[in-house]
């Protein structure tokens, strides 16, 4: 009467899987993240191959949700402004460095 039982997935299990992979993914993203800058600040390095190895995933995970028609009322807007806003910052911290020469 030992037989070997299988277990069965039920949605439980792939709540927790998929909250699993959105940690894994955010613990990559922001290593990756971090590398980029160290490659930048100490070896003075473009490192345009690991910031594409940070935002592609999103992009396509985004991009993927999109088709499936699961993002909520109003996400590009969303993205919009936030696009616009990392735009900003950047193109002020370019400023800031270009003033004061730090690199």
């Amino acid at each position: 009467m030992s037989a070997h039982q299988e277990v069965k997935r039920d949605e439980r299990t792939v709540a927790v899987e998929n909250a699993s992979y959105k940690w894994a993914f955010t613990f990559v993203t922001f290593a990756l993240l971090v590398d980029m800058m160290c490659r930048a600040v100490f070896f003075r390095e473009a490192a345009w191959d690991l910031f594409a190895l940070a935002c592609v995933p999103g992009m396509v995970c985004t991009m993927y949700q999109a088709r499936q028609k699961i993002l909520g009322h109003g996400w590009l807007w969303k993205m919009t402004l936030l696009g616009f806003v990392a735009a900003v910052v950047a193109a002020v911290t370019a400023a800031i460095i270009t003033v004061t020469k730090v690199m």
